[in-house]
């Protein structure tokens, strides 16, 4: 019995190894990856605002809220707002956010905002991040 390829057999593995190697890092490598980098970036991130609110700094732009995914709503005491909910939004961003708002105690009496910011933002149970627009200054 002859155990040897022959030469186009030999190519033949080598394409279908070749395929599935890219298979398996698109499917199941790339995703957790740059899982692992958002997870890296938040870290980071949250790391820079701990100095700043130490040194008495406020480093965090709006941003950082904004490019959450709220959605609108309505109390009978504070009017329009907007919730952002954990499970509908990035994980890592969700995270970074809720951190700054945690480490800042953020509450619906103690809002966070700064200079230049378009709504304040605050925290109040689990999973949920709320905002609403700043009135203007008269």
């Amino acid at each position: 019995m002859d155990l040897l390829l022959k030469e186009e057999d030999v190519k033949m593995v080598k394409l279908i190894v070749k395929e599935t190697v890219a298979e398996i890092l698109e499917t199941e490598f790339y995703d957790a990856f740059f899982a692992l980098l958002d997870g890296f970036e938040a870290g980071i991130q949250n790391f820079r605002q701990q100095i700043g609110c130490k040194k008495g700094i406020v480093t965090v732009k709006e941003d950082t809220f904004e490019c959450l995914n709220f959605e609108p709503s309505k109390g009978s005491k504070i009017g329009e707002f907007e919730v952002a909910v954990k499970e509908k939004n990035p994980e890592a961003a969700w995270l970074h956010a809720y951190n700054i708002l945690k480490q800042s105690k953020a509450s619906i009496n103690n809002r966070y905002h700064g200079e230049g910011y378009k709504h304040s933002y605050w925290l109040y149970g689990e999973g949920k991040i709320y905002r609403q627009k700043l009135k203007p200054r008269t």
